[in-house]
C-alpha cells in the first residue's frame, strides 16, 4: 500500500490500492481533523452495490492497445481545434456550467459535442460512445435493457492554460438548496450514468463518498465555494484507459493542473424512465441541434440498430419537454 502521492492539498490523498482493505485515516492538521478513505480495489463485478454505496465506481482499462491510441490521436485534434477556435464548441475556463463561449485571452478546459458530425474525427467518438465496452456497465448500473438506453452527452475535458478550479457542487442541486429539498431531490432515481473515461492519467475528480444519499452535513454547507479540503473527500485517480463512474448529484469538485496533460471523454447515457429533470441535464448543452445529425454509419448492424433506438429516445424526450433551461448558473 502507498498511500502518499502526490498532489497539490497540503497533505498526502489516498487512494485504494489492495482489495482487502477498507479504513479510515484521520490526518492531524491546523484546524479540525480531516477523514481520508482508503477505498478498496475495483472487483470485476458488484459495480451496481459500489456505486450506489459510495455514489461512484472505477473500472479498470476498459480500451487499451491500438483502441486507445486511436481515441487518444482523434482527441489531440479536438483539442488543437478546440484551442485555436476553429471549433466553437468548448468549455471556456472561469466558466463552471452552460453556456459558453470562446474567448481567446481564457482558454478552454473542455471541448462539446464530440458526436456531431461537423467535428473531424467524429466517427472516433461515436462509435466509443455506443460501444459494448461502455454500454454493458452501463446496463449494469441502470439495471436495464437496451430498450431502455436513451443517447445522452459525449464531451472532452483537457488541461487548462492556467489552473483552473470547479467549486464544490451537485450537477443538478443548487447550492441554496435546503437540506430538505437536496434529500427531495436525492431520493428520486438518477435515471442516468455519467461517466469520466480517461485517456491519459487524470486525477482531476474530487468527491465525497457517501454524499449522494444525504444532504450536507454543516461544515459542507459552510465551507468556502472552493475549499481544498472536506472531510472525507476523495481524488479519483484514473489510469488510461480507466473509466470512473459517479452520480451527478454526488458533492464534488474539479481541480485542473495548468501543468499537467489531460484529455478525458465525459459522458453520460440516459434511462427512458427520465423526465423533464433529466432532459434539463442533458438537452442544456445543445445537443438538440444536431442530434438528428450525428453519423452510425460506422457502427455495426447490431449497434447501429441500438443507437438509432436510443436517439430516438432522446429525440422523444426532447419533444415532451418543451424549453428546459439550464440547471446552474455561473
Amino acid at each position: 500500500l502507498n498511500p502518499a502521492i502526490s498532489t497539490p492539498y497540503p497533505f498526502p490523498t489516498l487512494f485504494w490500492s489492495s482489495p482487502h482493505i477498507v479504513s479510515l485515516l484521520t490526518i492531524k492538521q491546523k484546524g479540525p481533523p480531516v477523514c481520508l478513505v482508503i477505498m478498496p480495489a475495483q472487483k470485476s463485478t458488484g459495480h451496481l452495490a459500489d456505486l450506489e454505496r459510495d455514489g461512484f465506481v472505477v473500472v479498470r482499462g476498459i480500451v487499451t492497445g491500438q483502441k486507445l491510441e486511436e481515441l487518444r490521436e482523434a482527441s489531440l485534434r479536438v483539442e488543437k481545434l478546440g484551442r485555436s477556435g476553429q471549433w466553437p464548441h468548448i468549455r471556456t475556463v472561469g466558466k463552471q456550467f452552460p453556456p459558453w463561449t470562446f474567448s481567446p485571452d481564457k482558454g478552454i478546459w473542455g471541448v462539446q459535442h464530440l458526436m456531431n458530425p461537423d467535428l473531424p474525427g467524429h466517427e472516433i467518438f461515436t462509435r466509443q460512445y455506443f460501444s459494448e465496452e461502455i454500454l454493458s456497465i452501463v446496463r449494469e448500473l441502470l439495471q436495464c435493457d437496451d430498450d431502455e438506453l436513451v443517447m445522452e452527452l459525449f464531451n472532452m475535458l483537457v488541461r487548462p492554460d492556467g489552473d483552473f478550479e470547479l467549486r464544490w457542487h451537485r450537477d443538478d442541486i443548487p447550492a441554496e438548496a435546503s437540506a430538505e429539498e437536496e434529500m427531495e431531490r436525492l431520493g428520486r432515481p438518477a435515471f442516468h450514468a455519467q461517466y469520466n473515461f480517461a485517456l491519459w492519467e487524470d486525477e482531476s475528480l474530487v468527491l465525497i463518498p457517501g454524499s449522494h444519499k444525504r444532504p450536507r452535513t454543516e461544515t459542507e454547507r459552510n465551507a468556502d465555494p472552493f475549499e481544498k479540503v472536506l472531510p472525507e473527500q476523495l481524488v479519483v485517480k484514473l489510469g488510461p484507459g480507466d473509466i470512473a463512474f459517479y452520480n451527478n448529484n454526488i458533492l464534488h469538485r474539479g481541480v485542473y493542473d495548468s501543468k499537467k496533460d489531460r484529455v478525458t471523454l465525459h459522458g453520460s447515457v440516459g434511462h427512458s424512465g427520465g423526465s423533464k429533470l433529466r432532459a434539463r441535464n442533458v438537452l442544456q448543452h445543445g445537443i438538440g441541434n444536431y442530434v438528428d445529425k450525428v453519423d452510425f454509419s460506422k457502427l455495426s448492424d447490431g449497434e447501429r440498430q441500438r443507437a438509432e433506438e436510443m436517439r430516438a429516445r432522446l429525440v422523444k424526450l426532447g419533444s415532451e419537454s418543451g424549453d428546459v433551461g439550464y440547471s446552474l448558473q455561473g
